[in-house]
């Protein structure tokens, strides 16, 4: 019988081998993973940060309104005639007093004459009374001429005083008829509308010429119910217009209407703006801001570094190489910045550039 050699036993199995094969891939797999994840959290986010600061900043309102005239004239005539000559157009400057423009002045001419006549032949006829008054007064003194006799001179010496004065009367009115026929402008400004032209005839009473005073001008413009409490007569004003860009303008307070639109739920407020180079013209439409207050030191962030999240507000800092989340409660806005009554203080570094894409605990690289 022939004997076989024996086959020798590498211990391996397929089923074993299969399992080491599959252990190897998960392991590589899950080792995989857990590195993107870890190269995930560790990515740096470079940002811009800027440092909190206390400014000076004064408490304002703002509103829109538009420029008026400060005062608003329609020059008439005041007696009747035809016009000669208008001495203004539209958009002429006249100084109070400038002659505007001159009415027929010939039928005035000869009442004013007639009047002076009249004027003195009453004067001297009252100078004949008085002298043949005083002859009969010293008469009557001695008993020479009756009671009815002087009574009648000095009834007489009363009529012709009156008659002096009466006439002297008619002679100031005729002169003042005169003077009217001549138009002169009631105040300062600029002449808006010429409304007759030379050759018209004109009644008392017809409008002429419309003037409007530009130095100063007034301002006109509404605030909302919730800030007439901070309104006062007095209080300084800043504007701007789009004719000057750039440009602001003073005014102040002068009228604080009595009552609230039910409307609009805002109140009227009338502002008076000086105007000596007459650049500002009424009309212009203005921006402004009302300063309700002194000015106050307050902490401020630039108004880019804030985040909203619904009714809450919140920045991110930068304490050392992460990003920290922090809310806080903002007040005021104040051009570019926005006032910070808590949860930041000066000097705290807030991220103003990058903001949008951090998350708290994040790793930033601070750009210089």
């Amino acid at each position: 019988m022939q004997a076989y050699p024996k086959k020798r036993r590498t211990g391996f199995t397929p089923g074993l081998g299969m399992a080491a094969v599959l252990f190897l891939l998960l392991a590589g797999v899950v080792g995989c993973q857990n590195k993107d994840a870890d190269t995930k959290r560790e990515r740096v986010l470079n940002v811009r940060v800027r440092a909190a600061e206390v400014q000076s900043v004064r408490p304002y309102i703002e509103a829109v309104g538009a420029l008026k005239p400060y005062e608003e004239v329609i020059v008439s005539s005041e007696v009747d005639g035809v016009l000669r000559r208008v001495l203004v157009e539209e958009g002429a400057r006249v100084s109070r007093g400038t002659t505007l423009a001159v009415i027929s002045e010939t039928d005035y001419r000869l009442e004013v004459s007639r009047t002076e006549a009249a004027v003195r032949q009453a004067e001297a006829s009252l100078a004949n009374i008085r002298q043949e008054f005083q002859r009969k007064e010293a008469l009557f003194e001695e008993a020479l001429i009756t009671r009815q006799q002087y009574d009648d001179v000095t009834a007489r010496r009363l009529v012709a005083e009156g008659e002096v004065e009466r006439s002297r009367l008619a002679l100031a009115l005729a002169r003042e008829r005169l003077g009217k026929a001549r138009v002169h402008a009631p105040l300062s400004g600029s002449v808006k509308e010429k409304r007759v032209t030379a050759g018209d005839y004109v009644r008392n009473g017809t409008p002429l010429l419309l003037i409007i005073q530009t130095n100063p001008l007034k301002l006109l413009f509404s605030v909302a119910e919730k800030d007439v409490g901070s309104l006062r007569v007095g209080q300084e004003v800043r504007f701007t217009v789009d004719a000057f860009p750039g440009r602001t303008f003073p005014g102040t307070v002068r009228t604080v209407y009595p009552h609230v639109d039910e409307r609009t739920r805002t109140l009227q407020v009338e502002a008076v703006i000086p105007n000596p180079s007459q650049a500002l013209k009424p009309g212009l439409f203005a921006r402004v801001t009302l300063y309700s207050g002194p000015a106050l030191e307050r902490v401020v962030t630039p108004v880019t570094s804030l985040l909203y999240e619904g009714q809450k507000t919140k920045v991110f800092l930068v304490p050392q190489d992460r990003a920290r989340e922090r809310f806080v409660k903002v007040g005021r806005k104040y051009g570019e910045v926005m006032e910070v009554l808590e949860g930041l203080g000066a000097g705290e570094p807030v991220v103003v550039v990058g903001q949008n894409n951090l998350t708290d605990g994040m790793k930033v690289h601070v750009a210089r």
